[in-house]
């Protein structure tokens, strides 16, 4: 199975409602490595890898978000493996600080 890695833009009202959470919170659950953090421009931004299928899967979980989110976009682009080098030494997953 291939592996992809994907950077996301997720506009819309995302931070303050547990989105950057529910990012990490559910793409541990699938197995995904990569991280999110939030933005001073108001949106979130993460980075999936893993195999292509539950990548996109998660891309897809990310146009809905969590119930108090009101995603408008979702921005998602093929990434290359120096992105994951910015996860916290040892996480397979993490939450970074806002950039």
């Amino acid at each position: 199975m291939a592996k992809a890695i994907r950077q996301v833009t997720i506009r819309g009202r995302v931070q303050g409602v547990g989105y950057r959470a529910w990012v990490e919170h559910t793409a541990t659950a699938l197995g995904l490595e990569g991280w999110v953090r939030n933005r001073r421009d108001g949106s979130v931004e993460a980075v999936f890898a893993g195999p292509a299928d539950i990548v996109e899967q998660m891309v897809e979980r990310c146009r809905r978000g969590p119930t108090s989110a009101r995603v408008e976009a979702v921005y998602a682009h093929e990434a290359g493996a120096d992105m994951l080098a910015l996860r916290a030494v040892g996480q397979t997953f993490s939450m970074l600080p806002t950039l």
